[in-house]
């Protein structure tokens, strides 16, 4: 049972503001694939014919070690933080993209591996392990290429879902960092042993050329700009101030804010130096309209990191990454919208609520009454703009009210022709996603960013 209180406006009718559309999302896989084609026409023009089982094993491993070695540039490329890919893509659906490419990589590795092995040890009738020996001492480099392939299936299994719920954020995404280490160890010996590579300058030049381009775009985007806006911004923690039990608001302030170009709806990484924080950067969104001196962040305590956000003094310096994100006005294609919010997710849909134009309305879902974040301010803005907020909230015994097709028509009876902005809990979100097909919304108008890891 919920008890669902709710504000409501005449709506003044913003005008609505036509969203520009990228073809971006559109042609990044198509340059992918692109460029998977282009490694298997390398195989293809340097393999003057297959000859036997060996020759098909060996040859199979070719193309499986070929594609794994392109698959690393892109999944690097993917996390390399560019704007043009974030903001267009959105940083969930790259980090979506990363995983399943990461699970083809290691598999192609696996199989390069194991077809390699197979294939030698026909051609040479030997024993797999002593074939295995040969090959692991005896080749160049390939002593290095086997620590990075073991290092390759070490983050493997800590990406799968049971290893990733035991480690945190930071401890997860600092182990990842061991991926540079692994491309870089295999990097040599493809060009060591690749027969595609050996005397071929122009596929080493291409390759040269692929991987030196996507470090730059690491180093830069991932390193250099972060280090860049750290010194030029000058942000500090102003205030801390609680909003709700659990739930704090960081303010800061800072120089030249409005080069940052934070829209409504995106997050930043958030590094604040100081004891115990100093080392990683969360991401966290904005939770009011930037402002050229001002920034402002709502955080509810899940961990170690967030909670330790509450303890904060002013004064406290911080470096942010970004912003990041792809849930802005931009995503917005019918004149309607719906900004459903679960928790602590509101903080990216308050700043929406303010500023998107239009007819706006917004259903807020919380446990109890008192955990209502910026409740006070989400009214003030339905005031001014005239628009519709609903608060839902579950009885005292905690239970969670299941999001329903019903339920969700009962507070917005044209729900099929709005555009939904989601942001919540991930069990909340699957449930929404679902009640919002049943109604009838379509994917392409349900927008939603997760930082789930």
């Amino acid at each position: 049972m919920t008890a669902t209180s709710t504000t409501t406006y005449a709506s003044r009718g913003m005008r609505h503001r036509r969203p520009r559309r990228s073809v971006v999302p559109i042609l990044a896989p198509l340059v992918i694939w692109a460029g998977a084609a282009g490694v298997l026409a390398l195989w293809w023009s340097d393999t003057t014919s297959v000859i036997g089982p060996a020759g098909w094993l060996t040859g199979a491993g070719r193309i499986t070690g070929l594609l794994a070695g392109y698959a690393c540039a892109v999944l690097l490329a993917l996390m390399a933080r560019m704007p043009l890919l974030d903001h267009t893509i959105g940083t969930d659906r790259l980090a979506r993209w990363h995983a399943f490419g990461g699970r083809c990589t290691i598999s192609l590795a696996l199989a390069h591996t194991l077809l390699i092995i197979w294939g030698y040890s026909l051609s040479s009738h030997t024993q797999l392990v002593s074939q295995t020996s040969s090959l692991v001492l005896h080749y160049p480099d390939l002593l290095k290429g086997t620590v990075g392939f073991f290092l390759f299936l070490a983050t493997g299994v800590l990406s799968a879902r049971a290893a990733r719920r035991r480690l945190s954020y930071e401890t997860w995404h600092y182990l990842h960092f061991a991926t540079y280490l692994a491309v870089f160890l295999t990097f040599g010996h493809q060009l060591s042993n690749g027969a595609d590579f050996v005397g071929n300058r122009s596929a080493q030049a291409a390759w040269y050329a692929l991987f030196l381009g996507v470090a730059a775009l690491v180093a830069w985007f991932r390193f250099a700009v972060p280090v860049r806006r750290g010194l030029r911004h000058r942000l500090r923690v102003s205030a801390v101030h609680p909003e709700a039990p659990g739930v704090v608001s960081v303010h800061l302030t800072g120089e030249h804010l409005d080069e940052l170009g934070g829209e409504p709806g995106q997050f930043l990484r958030w590094r604040f130096l100081t004891r115990g924080l100093w080392w990683t950067a969360n991401p966290y969104s904005l939770s009011a309209p930037a402002h050229p001196r001002f920034l402002r962040i709502t955080v509810k305590s899940a961990g170690g990191h967030s909670a330790a956000l509450a303890r904060l003094t002013p004064g406290t310096r911080v470096w942010a990454e970004g912003p990041y994100g792809g849930l802005t006005a931009d995503r917005r294609t019918a004149a309607k919208v719906l900004l459903l919010a679960g928790g602590v997710g509101i903080t990216p849909l308050r700043s929406l609520f303010e500023t998107l134009p239009g007819d706006v309305t917004l259903v807020y879902r919380a446990r109890h009454a008192d955990s209502l974040a910026l409740r006070g301010e989400l009214d003030a803005i339905a005031a001014r703009r005239r628009a519709t907020v609903h608060y839902v909230v579950d009885d005292p015994t905690g239970h969670s009210s299941p999001l329903t097709a019903q339920g969700l028509t009962a507070l917005v009876p044209d729900l099929a022709t709005h555009d939904v902005y989601l942001c919540g809990p991930p069990g909340m979100t699957q449930a929404a996603i679902h009640a919002l097909r049943e109604v009838g919304v379509p994917a392409r108008r349900i927008h939603h960013e997760s930082f789930a890891f």
